[in-house]
């Protein structure tokens, strides 16, 4: 496994074991030059969205890979650049109303559920 896709895998478990929910890992390296993968999540309120941030930022940084940057800490949508992931925190409304999802279609959503706890 690559180092993107280890620090990709990294964030889902840390967001994960922190509550964020409707996780999505997409593989983004076919269709841009932007990044490998996104991550993307939903928190229940801006401080939620506000703990997810903090407590990846911190778990990277700690493993040696800290962000290049983190934007939106005021809104409803947080984006933490890790060079080759992209993390995308959003509150629900707001990740309906941007659907990077379908944004992306042409990109692999990747399979995250061995991942995931229950």
């Amino acid at each position: 496994m690559n180092k993107e896709a280890e620090v990709m895998e990294k964030i889902v478990k840390v967001l994960d074991d922190k509550k964020a929910r409707d996780l999505v890992a997409i593989e983004i390296t076919e269709v841009t030059i932007l990044a490998d993968y996104f991550v993307i999540a939903t928190g229940t309120s801006n401080t939620h969205i506000k703990a997810l941030a903090d407590d990846v930022e911190d778990a990277l940084s700690k493993a040696g890979t800290p962000p290049n940057g983190v934007e939106g800490r005021a809104t409803g949508w947080i984006l933490i650049d890790f060079g080759s992931v992209i993390v995308h925190l959003f509150l629900p409304d707001t990740r309906s109303y941007y659907n990077l999802e379908r944004l992306w279609a042409d990109a692999n959503k990747l399979d995250i559920s061995g991942l995931l706890t229950d």
